[in-house]
């Protein structure tokens, strides 16, 4: 695909916002997006570009706190089949070499 068109998240990035502002402008008709194969969301790079040399957009700089209580709760929910795995090998290990 030539570079004519791009993703919403290039499009976030090259504006310096989030994906959510670029899919509300989009939905406002602010943004004009063409759906490529009935499937693809892209909008055209000289569009964003224009925007961007006119400064409509705002740049959104806040970030959220991520807490170490959430890192350690998503570090669990995406590698709970691994911690689970290790937990029934160890036991496993115990048993073969000190119950038998």
């Amino acid at each position: 695909m030539s570079d004519q068109f791009i993703s919403v998240r290039e499009t976030a990035q090259l504006l310096g916002t989030t994906e959510k502002k670029i899919m509300d402008l989009v939905e406002k008709n602010e943004l004009q997006a063409y759906r490529i194969a009935g499937q693809f969301l892209r909008l055209k790079k000289s569009e964003i570009l224009a925007l961007k040399s006119k400064g409509t957009v705002a740049v959104e700089t806040a970030q959220i706190a991520y807490t170490p209580a959430e890192r350690l709760r998503d570090f669990i929910y995406f590698n709970d089949f691994y911690i689970l795995a290790v937990a029934v090998i160890l036991i496993l290990l115990y048993i073969i070499f000190y119950v038998v």
